[in-house]
């Protein structure tokens, strides 16, 4: 599935490990609504959900509450959710907000997980 409007695209690959959604553009309020019809049938996959933002431009406060709210429903569905890849505007803005201790992202660099790992 490939969602595009605004310069802002989510394509979904599914692997036997993971469920990666690969995010590209801008994720604002003009795109939320999509994004969100994206990502929430994935909430019940017991496969490990992968958001990969290498591509990510930008995201404001709509954008990072539905990663909240994915963060949210996998964990108490007891769903593996990661972040890849956070470019590091993107990470710079998650650490402002306080939202980067919640998180787990591979292959960025100075973004924790909840637990310090």
């Amino acid at each position: 599935m490939v969602l595009e409007r605004n310069h802002f695209e989510a394509q979904v690959k599914e692997t036997t490990e993971a469920v990666t959604v690969f995010v590209r553009g801008e994720l604002d309020l003009a795109v939320a609504p999509q994004f969100r019809s994206v990502l929430e049938p994935l909430i019940p996959s017991a496969k490990p959900l992968v958001l990969n933002l290498s591509e990510l431009t930008y995201i404001d406060s709509t954008g990072m509450g539905i990663i909240i709210f994915i963060l949210k429903a996998r964990a108490e569905g007891k769903a593996g959710f990661t972040l890849d890849e956070v470019p590091a505007k993107i990470k710079k803005l998650f650490d402002l907000t306080g939202i980067s201790k919640f998180l787990t992202v591979r292959n960025s660099t100075n973004l924790a997980k909840a637990d310090g790992a």
